[in-house]
């Protein structure tokens, strides 16, 4: 999957259109509209940054996930542990190399794991 691709199936899904708030042009965050929470963040980094062999520019998606998940993912292709961010609740996704059904899976997760917590009554 490309970048626009993935721009786009988060478009259609959710109803967001990234947000820059870095001057990278390249660094793309995806929020929830009523918490302001970020549920993806979209990247281009030297693909070494998520310890492979090579020093290409990778597009990347950091997501949400929950621990209990983590172990597994890490063992598919395109999976690492987060760039950037805590290794314990997020994941990156290299956007060439991943499962699409396993990535648009994580993906939900992400976002459902970000949204606004309703009150119980």
């Amino acid at each position: 999957m490309d970048r626009e691709a993935f721009e786009q199936y988060i478009f259609r899904t959710y109803g967001v259109k990234a947000d820059y708030p870095w001057e990278s042009p390249t660094d793309a965050v995806f929020r929830h509209a009523d918490n302001r929470k970020w549920f993806a963040l979209l990247m281009t980094i030297p693909a070494s940054r998520l310890g492979l062999r090579e020093d290409r520019p990778l597009d990347v998606v950091n997501l949400k996930c929950a621990p209990a998940l983590l172990g597994g993912l890490l063992q598919e292709e395109g999976f690492f542990p987060a760039y950037h961010m805590n290794k314990d609740h997020w994941l990156s996704v290299a956007l060439d190399r991943a499962d699409t059904d396993t990535l648009y899976y994580v993906l939900e997760e992400s976002y459902r794991m970000t949204a606004q917590r309703r009150k119980q009554p």
